[in-house]
């Protein structure tokens, strides 16, 4: 009987590797896919700030397009769309991590008021 339990130990050795070669590349594609969430979640943070920053600048008379580019990280500034009117518009797009992803684009607004009084 301890022959028999010897071989069947045998024959399970290969099983790790096998099941590791299987699992390596969802663990890889979940690394991939939370980076990538994290990127969106840094374009639209900068993008937040941004409009802020423009908002700010609108309400003193300042150039509000400038403003909102140089409050922009330098990788997210081109491309990055600008707008002006009630409130103040920032859309960029979020950096891709593998060539050949869809360009998403994410965006946020800002308004100020100037306090009467």
């Amino acid at each position: 009987m301890s022959h028999r339990a010897a071989g069947s130990h045998r024959r399970e050795d290969g099983t790790a590797s096998i099941e590791l070669i299987g699992v390596v590349p969802f663990l890889l594609l979940a690394v991939l896919v939370a980076a990538q969430i994290g990127s969106a979640g840094y374009a639209l943070w900068s993008a937040g700030i941004a409009a802020r920053a423009g908002a700010r600048a609108g309400l003193v008379g300042g150039n509000v397009e400038a403003v909102s580019r140089r409050a922009l990280p330098s990788a997210l500034r081109d491309g990055a769309k600008v707008s002006d009117g009630d409130s103040v518009s920032v859309r960029v797009a979020v950096p891709q991590l593998l060539p050949g992803m869809p360009r998403v684009m994410v965006g946020a607004k800002s308004a100020l008021e100037s306090g009467g009084g």
